[in-house]
C-alpha cells in the first residue's frame, strides 16, 4: 500500500506541474496587460506602461516568468507561499486567504451534503426498482443534472430569499397550506416506505396528521421565528439516532452493540445537559471549545464501542462512532436555533442573495455562525441539487449490479436478513466506483463554483480567477490553479486510496 500511494503522489506532483505550466502560458497569451495603459490618453502614460512592465516583469522571456512563480510557488511546501503580487501590487498570498476560505468552505459543504443525500437516494430507489419512487427520483435526478447554474440560482435568490424575508416577518401558515404541505409530505413518507397498499394508505393518513399537527403547533407559537429544541427533545434525538443506528448495523440482537450505542448516546446527553449552559454564552465559547466537544463525543463514542465490543468490537465501535458524531450534531443545531430569535432583530431579511458576510456587521459568536450559515445556504443547495443527481444515478447502478451478482443471492438463500446483505454486502462493494466519482465531481464543482460565486456576489477563488484573467495578471489565475488544482489532485489521490482500500487487488 505504501508504494501504491508513493506511486499515486509522484503521479499528482507531475500533473500539478504540468498543469501549471499550461495555465501560465495559456494566461499570459491570451490578451494584453498593458492594453488599457494604451489606450488611456493620460500624459503620464509611457511612465505608468513602463512601470507596469517593470512590475509585472513583462520584458522578460515566458520561461522566466513561468519558473520565477514556481521557485515563491515551491516554497509553500515548507509553509514559506510567495505567490508575487497582483497587477495593483496587492499581496496574492492576501487575497488567496481570504477567497480560499470561501470558495472551500462552500464547496466542500456541497460535496459532503451532496454524498451524504445522493447516496443515500441511490440505495433507496435501487431497493425500491421500478417503484413509484424510483420514478420520481429518476425523474428528478436527470431535471437536476441538466439544471443550468445561474437559472438555478436565480429562482431560489427569489423563492428562497425574496419570498422566505418577507414570510418570516409572521412566519404563518394559512389552513390551506398546512393542509396541502402535509399530504405532499405524507405522500412522499409513504412512497419512500412502501410495502401493500393497506399498509401504505395506514401510513399516509398518519403521516399527514403528523406533519398537519406538528404545522399547526408551529403556526400557534410562531416557531420559525422563535425556533429551539431544547434538552428534552435533543435527548429524544439521540436516543432515536441511536436506534437507528442500531438497527442499519447489527440489530437490536446483537447486545453488544445495543449496550455501547445506549452508553454513547446517554453520556453525550449527559454531558451535553452539564455542558450547554456554558455552550450557550456567546463570551465563554470559541471555535476550539466546540471542537473539543465533538472530539470528547466521538472519544466516548469509540471507548465505549471498545468496551463493550467483545467479538464484535469493530462494529460496536463504529456504531458508537456514527451515533457520538449524530449526537454532536443535534446539540450544535440546538445551540444554533436557540440564538435565531436574536439574529432577526438584528436581520429582518435573514437570508441573504449577495455576498458571503453582512458587511460592517460585529455581532457575537453564535449570531456570527448563524450570519455565515445564512450567507451559505443559497449557494451550497445549487451546488449540492447539481451534484445529487450524479451520485443518485450512480449509486443506484452500482447498487443494482451488486444485487445481481452471485454472493448476494448466496447470502439471501442461507437465510441472511436483507438488512445485513444490503449494509453488509451490497453497500460496501457498490462504493468502489463511487470512490473514483467523488474526486471528479470536486474538481467539476470547483467550476461551477466560479459561476455561482459570481452570481451570489463571493469574493472566492472564482473571482480572483475572473480578475486575474480579465486584466491578464497570471498570479491571481496561478493563485486559483495552486489552490483548486492541488484540492482536486488531492481528491483524486484520497479517492485512489479509498478505491484500494475498498479492492486490495487495486493496490498489488
Amino acid at each position: 500500500m505504501i508504494r501504491y500511494i508513493a506511486k499515486r503522489l509522484g503521479i499528482s506532483f507531475l500533473i500539478l506541474v504540468l498543469g501549471s505550466l499550461l495555465m501560465y502560458v495559456l494566461t499570459i497569451n491570451s490578451g494584453d496587460p498593458l492594453g488599457d495603459l494604451r489606450e488611456s490618453n493620460d500624459p503620464n502614460r509611457e511612465n505608468l506602461i513602463a512601470q507596469r512592465t517593470a512590475h509585472m516583469n513583462l520584458d522578460a522571456p515566458w520561461y522566466e516568468r513561468y519558473f520565477s512563480w514556481f521557485s515563491g510557488a515551491a516554497k509553500c511546501v515548507v509553509g514559506r507561499c510567495d505567490l508575487g503580487q497582483d497587477i495593483q501590487g496587492r499581496s496574492v498570498n492576501q487575497l488567496v486567504l481570504t477567497a480560499a476560505g470561501s470558495t472551500l468552505r462552500l464547496v466542500v459543504l456541497a460535496t459532503v451534503l451532496a454524498i451524504v443525500i445522493g447516496i443515500t437516494l441511490g440505495i433507496v430507489t435501487a431497493i425500491r426498482q421500478y417503484s413509484g419512487f424510483d420514478y420520481a427520483v429518476t425523474f428528478a435526478a436527470f431535471v437536476f443534472f441538466s439544471l443550468p447554474v445561474f437559472w438555478a440560482a436565480v429562482l431560489l435568490k427569489y423563492y428562497a430569499a425574496i419570498e422566505f424575508n418577507n414570510w418570516i416577518a409572521d412566519a404563518t401558515f394559512e389552513l390551506p397550506t398546512i393542509l396541502i404541505t402535509s399530504v405532499i409530505l405524507a405522500f412522499i413518507l409513504t412512497a419512500v416506505i412502501g410495502g401493500p397498499w393497506k399498509r401504505r394508505l395506514i401510513s399516509f393518513a398518519a403521516a399527514a396528521v403528523v406533519f398537519g399537527g406538528a404545522m399547526f403547533y408551529f403556526d400557534a407559537v410562531t416557531w420559525f421565528r422563535r425556533p429551539a429544541l431544547g434538552l428534552p427533545i435533543v435527548a429524544v434525538l439521540i436516543l432515536a439516532a441511536g436506534a437507528v443506528v442500531i438497527v442499519m448495523t447489527s440489530g437490536f440482537q446483537n447486545k453488544r452493540v445495543r449496550n455501547a450505542v445506549a452508553t454513547t448516546a446517554v453520556v453525550t446527553i449527559v454531558g451535553y445537559a452539564l455542558t450547554r449552559g456554558i455552550l450557550m454564552d456567546a463570551d465563554r465559547v470559541s471555535t476550539g471549545l466546540l471542537f473539543l466537544c465533538l472530539l470528547a463525543s466521538l472519544v466516548i463514542g469509540l471507548i465505549s464501542g471498545y468496551a463493550w465490543g467483545g467479538f464484535s468490537r469493530k462494529q460496536a465501535m463504529s456504531a458508537s462512532f456514527i451515533t457520538g458524531l449524530l449526537a454532536a450534531v443535534f446539540a450544535f443545531v440546538d445551540l444554533m436555533l436557540s440564538h435565531w430569535s436574536l439574529y432577526l432583530k438584528d436581520q429582518s431579511r435573514p437570508i441573504p442573495t449577495i455576498g458571503s458576510a453582512t458587511p460592517n456587521y460585529d455581532p457575537t459568536y453564535w449570531l456570527g455562525l448563524i450570519d455565515t450559515a445564512t450567507h451559505l445556504i443559497l449557494p451550497t443547495i445549487v451546488l449540492t441539487l447539481v451534484s445529487i443527481a450524479s451520485y443518485t444515478r450512480y449509486t443506484r447502478a452500482s447498487m443494482l449490479d451488486v444485487l445481481n451478482q452471485d454472493y448476494i443471492r448466496t447470502a439471501r438463500s442461507k437465510g441472511v436478513s436483507e438488512r445485513k446483505v444490503i449494509t453488509r454486502h451490497a453497500f460496501r462493494n457498490s462504493l468502489i466506483p463511487l470512490a473514483t466519482i467523488v474526486a471528479f465531481d470536486f474538481a467539476a464543482l470547483i467550476g461551477g463554483a466560479v459561476i455561482t460565486e459570481t452570481v451570489f456576489g463571493w469574493q472566492g477563488m472564482g473571482n480572483l480567477f475572473k480578475t486575474g484573467l480579465a486584466a491578464v495578471d497570471p498570479n491571481p489565475v496561478m493563485a486559483f490553479y495552486l489552490v483548486t488544482g492541488t484540492a482536486a489532485v488531492l481528491m483524486n489521490l484520497l479517492a485512489d486510496i479509498a478505491y484500494a482500500f475498498l479492492d486490495p487487488r487495486i493496490a498489488r
